[in-house]
């Protein structure tokens, strides 16, 4: 399989020890919305609160969706809005068919999209597949195993220890969230999988009564006017089959950790990746593709969440016969970065892991943050956030922004008294800063007034991180250069150019430390971006790159503290570039 997926890769090297790549050129062509698209991320929670209750919700989404309009967005992603005890701030979800009643009603829902579609802005909703919450009608109907529910959800009768006597879980698998994967349901006298928290028990896809009330869901939303979904968590969807005597085998230890609950300390053979997860997605394309047929309209998208290997995540796409995802998301920019650090040739290797990877004729796609991941400007640096979001920009595909990303938002500080994620909440105070993702879902901040302008009321569910009163919507609006300035200009240009909309990718890391990125379309002109992920200053004979490349350049957009001029033209022969400098330049 990994034999034809290379074969037919358009992607293909060039030059020598610059290790340049180039994607194969493109003419102008029409392409579907999703395929050059701005998605926008938005986590409800801490977007912008209504009702002064300190908590986001659908109203307070709805009054800013002018703002997501004028950054260019062309589609806003929201994380779960639907019913739910909040144990995983929506990824338990107990109703799928309802909305959580301090985000809103149906009604509120049904108005966001109303205003959305006059802006012509499309919503896509976070659609969470793996599991249910434990209050779920469907859970406690299978606790009862009422009939058409009693396989709904993954239940063993466990091990009994030879020497102790004692009932043990059926295997050693552990969950996110830190501790065993199983837990013991009195009524029932079974074990149940969590591949999350011990509120959120893993449906049973080998059921296909689960498929089809699946489908239903994704059937009902599309109903409700939504242009597609992000699904989450898609590697544990399902786990390996028992063997003839219905045992699940054991995973192995892996030795990344000593911490014998923390799932890195085992192996996720068993419980991740597995081949029906990559069927189910297509299945789910299907759903999708006929609701167009039948109803009409637009594509809906269907995209994935996977931080698999490419051997994986690269399957989501389709095959030969069978669609699949639209866009598997890519955090290789996250990924490789945590790895190894940030540097021009790590960028590289982040960039080709996808291209060289992605099948012929499919759209990339690139991410550098989410509401799971530290702020980009705090793991990148706020010195680098304007390079980021050029890259984001600049290279071929879909762009996806986490709200905050374009005003340099950074990591709230959050002691362990406020923590409220389960993640750092089942850990300990020495410790939980390694697991809690409350710091990332800080309200977002759109003025310097009381409470960063997120709410009219006296607090706020999550701690405001520090600086906003000079990181905010409103004070980047009005400053002459800004961050959300910058973004503006990128997104601008990113729709408004048949280059970078359809142009051909070369891209290579120049002395050491520089990366750079031709973007280039017959009879339009030619894009440059230049990056100094280094400590030092530069002079790059861009060149040496690009042989083509050199007559002036024309300095369109350059990041916050570059001291260059825009409209003036540089020589690419002998450009000095600064540490974190980013520039975008064009031929013409």
């Amino acid at each position: 399989m990994r034999l034809l997926l290379l074969l037919s890769f358009f992607i293909f090297s060039v030059g020598g020890g610059n290790g340049c790549q180039v994607t194969s050129s493109s003419t102008e062509t029409t392409k579907d919305w999703w395929e050059t698209a701005q998605f926008y991320q938005i986590y409800p929670r801490s977007f912008k609160d209504s009702d002064g209750d300190g908590i986001g919700d659908l109203n307070g989404i709805t009054s800013k969706l002018e703002y997501l309009k004028d950054l260019g967005v062309t589609a806003a992603w929201l994380s779960p809005i639907f019913t739910s005890p909040m144990v995983d701030f929506g990824y338990d979800i107990s109703d799928f068919f309802d909305i959580q009643p301090e985000y809103g009603t149906l009604d509120d829902f049904r108005a966001l999209i109303k205003k959305a579609k006059e802006l012509d802005l499309k919503i896509i909703l976070d659609f969470v597949p793996n599991h249910s919450s434990n209050e779920s009608s469907w859970f406690k109907k299978s606790v009862k195993r009422e009939k058409g529910y009693e396989d709904y959800y993954v239940w063993h009768d466990g091990k009994i220890n030879a020497t102790t006597g004692e009932r043990e879980p059926p295997t050693n698998w552990l969950q996110y969230f830190r501790g065993s994967a199983w837990e013991w349901n009195e009524e029932r006298q079974q074990y149940y999988l969590h591949q999350f928290a011990v509120q959120q028990p893993d449906l049973n896809y080998r059921n296909p009564l689960v498929v089809d009330q699946m489908k239903r869901v994704l059937r009902y939303w599309l109903n409700e006017g939504v242009s597609g979904f992000r699904c989450d968590a898609l590697p544990p969807l399902f786990e390996v089959l028992p063997d003839a005597d219905g045992q699940f085998p054991d995973e192995v230890v892996t030795g990344a950790t000593d911490d014998p609950d923390d799932r890195d300390y085992l192996t996720t053979t068993y419980i991740e990746n597995q081949p029906e997860t990559i069927d189910m997605v297509y299945q789910w394309r299907t759903v999708l593709d006929d609701h167009k047929r039948i109803f009409g309209g637009n594509s809906s998208v269907l995209l994935i969440e996977t931080y698999s290997a490419a051997w994986f995540s690269m399957q989501f796409y389709g095959n030969r016969t069978t669609e699949g995802a639209h866009l598997p998301f890519n955090f290789n920019l996250i990924t490789v970065m945590e790895q190894k650090g940030l540097s021009a040739s790590h960028v590289q290797e982040a960039i080709d892991l996808w291209l060289n990877n992605m099948p012929a004729g499919r759209t990339a796609n690139w991410v550098i943050g989410n509401h799971d991941k530290r702020r980009a400007a705090s793991r990148y640096g706020v010195e680098h956030i304007d390079a980021m979001n050029m890259l984001v920009m600049v290279l071929p595909g879909a762009s996806v922004t986490y709200q905050g990303e374009e005003i340099g938002m950074t990591d709230g500080e959050i002691s362990w008294e406020d923590t409220v994620d389960p993640w750092g909440c089942n850990s300990n105070a020495d410790i939980y800063e390694n697991y809690t993702r409350d710091p990332e879902r800080t309200p977002f901040q759109w003025t310097a007034g009381s409470n960063a302008g997120f709410t009219d009321g006296p607090s706020t569910w999550l701690p405001l991180a520090d600086g906003y009163e000079t990181v905010n919507v409103e004070t980047e609006s009005s400053a002459d250069r800004s961050h959300l300035k910058i973004y503006k200009s990128l997104v601008a240009l990113r729709k408004s150019s048949k280059t970078l909309q359809n142009g051909s990718t070369k891209y290579g890391v120049v002395e050491e430390d520089v990366l750079v990125i031709r973007r280039s379309l017959t009879n339009s002109p030619t894009l440059v971006a230049l990056i100094n992920f280094g400590t030092e200053t530069k002079t790059v004979d861009v060149s040496q790159f690009d042989k083509n490349l050199t007559a002036k350049l024309k300095l369109l957009i350059r990041s916050l503290d570059s001291t260059k001029t825009e409209g003036t033209e540089y020589d690419p022969l002998s450009l000095s570039i600064e540490p974190a400098e980013a520039l975008l330049l064009t031929t013409e």
